[in-house]
């Protein structure tokens, strides 16, 4: 594993711009169910990434992961339970995101409104 990613991970390193009012979740890293994993068994290649991905299942951060991993064009390792091949397509798929973060947290809280039977979230606030 690359020594800036595993640096990264640990911090949960902001992303997003200032004063955008794009909200950062500075410790999302803490919180994350690969913490205590080797960082070599996440950073594998081949029919060894299906492994390093299922350590991502039920991961309460998953969406901040995959996000930061999105946003900041991280080339290797599986984040967020995608691989860097997984993500790489996403990328050329939707070429105009600006920002994952964003568009992902607004998917998950949309998701989660729409589970609990609540009006929809756009951009991050509940509409009436």
């Amino acid at each position: 594993m690359p020594a800036a990613c595993s640096r990264d991970l640990a911090a949960g390193r902001i992303w997003g711009e200032e004063d955008t009012g794009v909200i950062s979740d500075t410790d999302w890293g803490d919180r994350a169910v690969c913490r205590s994993a080797d960082p070599d068994e996440l950073f594998v290649e081949g029919a060894a990434q299906n492994r390093a991905k299922a350590v991502c299942t039920g991961c309460p951060v998953r969406t901040e992961c995959l996000a930061y991993a999105l946003d900041e064009r991280i080339e290797h390792g599986v984040w967020g339970g995608m691989t860097e091949r997984e993500r790489r397509a996403l990328l050329r798929r939707q070429p105009t995101v600006s920002s994952w973060w964003r568009l992902l947290e607004t998917a998950r809280l949309e998701h989660e409104q729409l589970a609990h039977g609540a009006a929809p979230v756009e951009d991050g606030i509940q509409v009436p």
